[in-house]
């Protein structure tokens, strides 16, 4: 085994630390970090650059931080993540065996390239190039369908106006039309920034949290199964950076809660009404323990990641695999 440079605990301390890195944004690519998980969260899959060129896309051992192992890839290709890429975990399907990674230069070039690999063969399956400004969205549970965020004014870098499209992974090609939301006028377009996002114990709903640009929050619900969505439109919020989403009764209720826990609406499933639910709890105290512990792990997780640096810096590249 190799050890890795990368420290996932230090990497996930920091963005929890640091608020400020919740941006607003479209889906975008990022490399190194924490990439995407497996269900069991066990490993990890992140893509990493590589100095002479290509990208190394290596799994990860959560305990212990090893490179369980990796595979050389050419060109250069990222993890898709939501906003600045401080919210990550997506592109892999529920079932483990389709992993998505896409061009480093999404969304602000055409064509748009993405990366198909199967992780439990360590294979690269094919590559998909699509005309157009695209960027990852979401997978079907068996990765037989993705979803894609194609945005209709990309020529001038704009990446508020989108629709979203599904690709059929079987038979190798885009579908014609729009996923619309049922409560939209099919001829509109969607617009706005994705904040934060959560998805099905069973990897069938993604619910995203966006906030259009006049400032008002909706959640965009993606059944990507049957390719139907929802827009429920919110409350207006000015600290939807601190707003987070989580599914709870068994699935039948989205919570959008602040990120210390305390409760803001609560969405029913299926029928999206929303409802304000009501706590005792004295939150304002819970986050104030978890900021504490939150800032000794990030202190001691520095410590660490400085010295596997050194460690990592003194090798030769040649034991690294990178020569």
């Amino acid at each position: 085994m190799r050890r890795l440079l990368l420290s996932l605990a230090v990497a996930v301390a920091t963005l929890v630390v640091a608020p400020a890195a919740f941006a607003d944004g479209p889906l975008l690519v990022t490399q190194g970090g924490t990439g995407v998980a497996t269900h069991d969260g066990a490993f990890h899959y992140v893509a990493v650059p590589i100095r002479t060129g290509g990208t190394l896309l290596e799994k990860i051992r959560v305990h212990g931080a090893q490179v369980y192992w990796w595979m050389r890839l050419y060109g250069s290709w990222g993890n898709p993540a939501l906003g600045s890429g401080s919210v990550t975990g997506e592109g892999l399907s529920h079932d483990g065996k389709t992993l998505v990674l896409a061009s480093t230069s999404a969304p602000y070039s055409s064509p748009s390239r993405f990366l198909i690999v199967d992780p439990t063969r360590t294979r690269v399956l094919r590559t998909i190039t699509l005309k157009g400004w695209f960027t990852f969205d979401a997978l079907s549970p068996n990765g037989s369908r993705m979803y894609l965020i194609q945005y209709t004014h990309g020529a001038a870098n704009d990446v508020t106006h989108y629709i979203v499209r599904s690709y059929d992974m079987r038979k190798n090609r885009l579908l014609p039309g729009k996923i619309v939301a049922r409560s939209e006028d099919d001829e509109k377009t969607m617009s706005g920034y994705a904040m934060t996002r959560t998805t099905s114990a069973n990897g069938r709903w993604v619910y995203t949290l966006y906030q259009k640009p006049s400032g008002e929050p909706f959640i965009h619900a993606l059944d990507t199964v049957g390719g139907i969505a929802y827009c429920i439109d919110l409350p207006a919020n000015k600290n939807l950076y601190n707003i987070a989403l989580s599914l709870r009764n068994g699935g039948r209720t989205l919570a959008a809660h602040w990120r210390s826990g305390r409760p803001w609406l609560n969405v029913s499933v299926g029928t999206w009404e929303i409802s304000t639910p009501s706590s005792g709890v004295p939150w304002a105290w819970v986050a104030s323990g978890i900021g504490g512990g939150l800032a000794l792990l990030s202190a001691g997780g520095l410590v660490l990641w400085r010295r596997r640096r050194e460690e990592v810096q003194q090798r030769p590249r040649e034991e690294l695999g990178l020569a």
